[in-house]
């Protein structure tokens, strides 16, 4: 399982895309309580739940990792925990996922610089607000440095996707084969 963990607009979601299509991956949909944007679909950006029905799986110990962020909580089910698959979570859900020692599980960090984040948002079409609300969170929430483990860190501001998502699978086969040597 290749785990992906950014900031806002680290690129993340388009990366988890492009190794779908161009690798073969599957992509987990994840679970949340937070509100559907426009464009997201449900069952395939996220599984949109009530705050009950989480909470609810959460105490049936259905998820493999759990986070709160900004209000709403994200959860992976333990289902969905397979090989060549990619999973998008925050530290706290990769902390989470590292205490069950999952085989083959790789976890990378997308650095992004704040100027190249704040430019997406704005492309994306989110508030001025918004983006000041978590520019500022993500600098404490994503700091690499409350992660217990990261494979491998790429930097995300100076690199086109597809070359990104190139560079990453690469790394992740490479460490499929150190193990199974």
């Amino acid at each position: 399982m290749l785990v992906l963990i950014g900031a806002s607009a680290s690129g993340k979601t388009e990366i988890a895309k492009l190794l779908t299509t161009a690798f073969g991956y599957k992509k987990i949909v994840t679970n949340t309580t937070r509100e559907k944007r426009v464009n997201e679909i449900n069952g395939v950006d996220y599984n949109f739940l009530s705050y009950d029905d989480f909470l609810d799986k959460k105490n049936r110990n259905y998820f493999i990792e759990t986070a709160l962020y900004g209000g709403n909580y994200y959860g992976t089910a333990f289902k969905d925990a397979i090989d060549k698959s990619v999973l998008i979570v925050e530290p706290e859900g990769a902390n989470n996922i590292i205490k069950h020692n999952i085989p083959n599980v790789y976890i990378v960090y997308l650095e992004t610089k704040e100027s190249t984040r704040k430019q997406r948002m704005i492309s994306r079409g989110d508030s001025l607000v918004d983006i000041t609300n978590r520019i500022n969170t993500d600098k404490i929430h994503f700091n690499s440095k409350n992660i217990s483990h990261i494979d491998y860190i790429i930097n995300t501001s100076e690199k086109s996707t597809v070359e990104l998502t190139k560079i990453i699978n690469d790394k992740h086969q490479k460490n499929l084969e150190k193990k199974e040597l």
